[in-house]
């Protein structure tokens, strides 16, 4: 198995029009890829498909937590482009504070998009990858919050623990069906993106927050706002990675002690590490 190649290939990205999505895009479209951009912001999307008028590339805009959207958008990928080569399940919301004053709604709205949504992606397009006759590879977002506990993060932690997990079991079965698919999950710490303010995309319906959000949620936006990488530093790294076909990517050098720390604390059997101490 190998996409060391991608010119020519096509490229599916959830969650295109801004951030991570965005300049995912844009390398997509600079290795000579065709895309198929989705994001629920439609006029995101706009500027992104303008930062990449060389490349052939449709947009759509999909709500990643309805299967139905998912579906609609690998139907209209395969109808345009026969194929699917490379899926990034990317798009993320965040909530913050205490689990214990955490809402139904923000539950329902994260887990929604940054699990289901995964889920949702994987059960749209494998079946499709499995019989199109050429390699594949999905890489699925999560976040060093997916390997370590984050204190006022338990709704966003959970949804990336998930996505963690969901994608190595895809990695076995896969192999044990013997598909020429692989499978990466990224998991960087705190960058510059959009989705400090992810609030702006979610459903009035669920729009219920933690009452004791906003002291976590003004540390997250101060953690992303001095993260060193930036978004197109993560988007190269990631790059890099499909072609060298490598599951867990890490790009932040640092965040293989915090997820040590905990396997040690779960191996000799202490209290839990506060990772932001």
């Amino acid at each position: 198995m190998s996409m060391q190649e991608l010119k020519g290939k096509v490229a599916v990205i959830t969650g295109a029009g801004s951030g991570l999505g965005r300049e995912l895009a844009k390398l997509c479209a600079a290795e000579q890829m065709k895309l198929v951009l989705a994001d629920v912001d439609v006029n995101g999307l706009e500027e992104t498909l303008a930062l990449v008028s060389e490349a052939e590339a449709i947009t759509r805009r999909c709500d990643v937590s309805k299967r139905s959207e998912l579906d609609a958008l690998a139907s209209a990928a395969y109808e345009a482009f026969g194929q699917a080569n490379l899926l990034f399940n990317n798009a993320g919301v965040a909530a913050s504070g205490p689990v214990w004053s955490s809402t139904p709604e923000e539950w329902e709205w994260v887990m929604g998009v940054n699990l289901m949504g995964v889920v949702h992606g994987i059960q749209a397009f494998v079946p499709r990858m499995l019989k199109q006759g050429e390699a594949a590879h999905i890489v699925n977002t999560g976040s060093l919050a997916g390997l370590t506990s984050v204190p006022g993060s338990g709704v966003y932690c959970v949804s990336k623990h998930g996505v963690v997990t969901l994608s190595e079991c895809l990695h076995h079965d896969l192999q044990g069906a013997s598909a020429d698919i692989g499978v990466s999950v990224l998991c960087p710490a705190f960058f510059a993106t959009g989705i400090g303010e992810s609030e702006r995309n979610r459903p009035a319906e669920l729009s219920a927050s933690n009452p004791d959000g906003e002291a976590y949620a003004e540390f997250v936006r101060a953690a992303i706002a001095a993260g060193r990488l930036s978004a197109a530093d993560i988007a190269r790294i990631t790059i890099e990675s499909v072609k060298a076909n490598r599951f867990y990517i890490l790009p932040h050098k640092g965040a293989r002690v915090s997820v040590e720390s905990r396997m040690r604390d779960i191996l000799e059997d202490k209290l839990p590490t506060n990772p932001v101490a």
